[in-house]
């Protein structure tokens, strides 16, 4: 589905949730209001940065970018209800969507055992005019071929894990083939809290970036998205089933 087109409420009868991206600070541009939302309701969600976010700031050495990124994103975590973040450390700007990723990708599957992946916008822009992040890119394919990966017990069987077949659908958040949305009306604020706990990072970005007013950019964007749809602040995904 394209903009447009109906969109379906996010199927919410799940318990336990994992949050696969790229970098830090992916999951704060407006996924977060979703996660609150969930946690909110019982659920328990998980993240996994699959690298530091050290190449993010240019104006710094990655070495001392990558543990200050990593801090703002616990703290970004604990304000949306979740208290375990994992770190897979493949090199920031330079992921590939190949075997070592999957393998990667398939035990922390395993590991967590997720009724429910999200991750963020993996198709090629984010509308006209635009092209999106290459790891945001291959880390989206990667991740689709490790949550089928993950249940089939002839793949990467070092792991010594149990097979889990049991991952429903993989939602990305903010692709322009959205399929579904989540009323966020009331948990706006701890996404846009969320965001604003990677202080340096936004402290880096150049004027008229987006993300450099938290609150002024995601409840714009919300607010569209909650007009689609009825209700004052939305979160959309598009959902591939596994």
């Amino acid at each position: 589905m394209g903009d447009g087109a109906p969109l379906e409420p996010f199927p919410e009868d799940w318990e336990r949730g994992l949050a696969v991206v790229a970098h830090p600070d992916d999951l704060e541009y407006g996924a977060t209001s979703a996660i609150a939302r969930w946690t909110g309701q019982g659920k328990h969600v998980s993240y996994v940065m699959v690298t530091n976010g050290e190449a993010g700031i240019d104006t710094m050495p990655p070495a001392e970018v990558g543990p200050l990124r990593r801090q703002e994103e616990e703290r970004s975590a604990q304000v949306v209800g979740v208290d375990s973040v994992e770190f897979l450390g493949f090199a920031d700007g330079l992921i590939e969507a190949d075997h070592e990723l999957r393998r990667a990708l398939a035990t922390t599957i395993r590991r967590h055992r997720p009724d429910v992946i999200v991750s963020i916008n993996f198709r090629e822009s984010w509308g006209p005019g635009s092209w999106n992040h290459v790891d945001h890119r291959n880390v989206g394919i990667a991740l689709l071929d490790a949550a089928r990966d993950a249940g089939n017990r002839w793949l990467f069987t070092d792991d010594g894990l149990d097979p889990w077949p049991s991952v429903r659908l993989v939602a990305f958040l903010g692709s322009p083939q959205a399929s579904h949305w989540v009323d966020v009306t009331d948990t706006m604020d701890l996404g846009v809290r969320s965001l604003e706990q990677h202080a340096l990072y936004l402290s880096m970005l150049s004027d008229g970036t987006p993300g450099t007013e938290p609150g002024l950019f995601l409840r714009n964007i919300a607010a569209q998205a909650g007009e689609r749809v009825g209700v004052d602040c939305a979160a959309t995904f598009e959902i591939i089933s596994v």
